[in-house]
């Protein structure tokens, strides 16, 4: 097929040379015109994949319109905060009836949207996909193993994106449960952020453990609050995802918090990092959306005081440990 990628970040230069390798004919669009002349002159994407050699038939654009034109499938992979407006260009030329592939994981800030949301109301009666799962990267441009979710209620839309994506060392699952698969990509980013804060301060494997499987309990909670269906979350696009990220030394989310929990200011760690930790953004359309829906969710709280109004990182793991006893389960 003809495809077209958007957002030549790391996870979207992944995602557009595993569509070459499957024999695909992909365009990908990059905002910095270094990284378009780095991946057609040199192949590699030496600002955000260095030392990996990419698929020779990636062909970079530095124009939106000009990638997405005539395209047959069509892949979002750029930050979240900047989905809509580029989104907004992208239509201009797309095909009207092209499967559109959200691979973005977050939380729109302004409206508290998810991604596919975003891209649904810019390109009204587009079919969205949700493409989530526990996914570095720097492991699927080296062409390790890895399973991810493609979520939507087209069934057709979704066999053929699982079959443009799969290859023999890349498996996507379909799943018709869009708001949890895209929930599950967001929020285990905070998660991430919160058992980072917890490494940074030294509190051990036990400690990491419970934030992981409460942070869970969260997102599940969060989730069916929304209208996600609780199996999702058991899943690759839920348990999957935050294990990696929460454990995983590739991890942007988790080592922001490593360094806030070594005593560093959010500025500072922000400031030194090329790429988004879309955790931090997540964290405050979390909390907020948790607040509209009633919903309790202890360690978003935690990370919010830390990240936006100065708690110490040692005291908001304290606040949690000394929360009002209850039960595991809610009832």
């Amino acid at each position: 097929m003809r495809c077209a990628v958007v957002g030549a970040g790391a996870w979207g230069t992944a995602l557009a040379d595993l569509l070459v390798r499957n024999g695909h004919d992909v365009k990908l669009w990059a905002f910095e015109p270094d990284v378009v002349e780095s991946i057609n002159t040199r192949h590699e994407n030496s600002r955000f994949l260095a030392g990996h050699s990419l698929a020779p038939g990636i062909n970079a654009v530095n124009d939106v319109i000009e990638a997405v034109r005539d395209a047959e499938l069509v892949t979002f992979a750029t930050p979240s905060h900047v989905l809509r407006a580029i989104t907004r260009q992208a239509v201009k030329s797309m095909p009207t009836d092209v499967p559109l592939v959200v691979a973005t994981k977050g939380i729109e800030r302004s409206t508290l949207c998810l991604m596919t949301e975003v891209v649904e109301q810019e390109a009204k009666g587009a079919t969205v996909l949700a493409l989530s799962g526990p996914s570095f990267a720097t492991e699927v441009v080296s062409r390790q193993p890895t399973a991810v979710v493609v979520a939507s209620q087209d069934e057709s839309a979704a066999e053929l994106t699982q079959r443009a994506f799969s290859s023999p060392y890349f498996r996507a699952y379909t799943h018709t449960d869009v708001i949890g698969v895209e929930l599950g990509g967001a929020l285990k980013n905070v998660m991430a952020v919160a058992t980072g804060i917890a490494d940074g301060l030294g509190l051990g494997f036990n400690a990491r453990a419970a934030l992981v499987t409460r942070g869970l309990a969260e997102m599940t909670r969060l989730g069916v609050a929304l209208g996600a269906e609780q199996s999702t979350f058991a899943g690759l696009a839920g348990l999957g995802d935050l294990v990696l990220t929460c454990t995983g030394s590739l991890s942007r989310n988790r080592s922001v918090g490593v360094e806030l929990g070594k005593g560093k200011q959010l500025d500072d760690v922000l400031r030194s990092r090329e790429t988004v930790a879309e955790g931090v953004t997540a964290a405050q359309s979390a909390r907020e959306l948790a607040v509209r829906e009633g919903v309790e969710m202890p360690i978003v709280d935690a990370v919010n005081r830390v990240l936006f109004e100065g708690q110490p990182a040692r005291g908001a793991i304290g606040a949690l440990m000394t929360r009002e006893l209850r039960a595991e389960v809610d009832r």
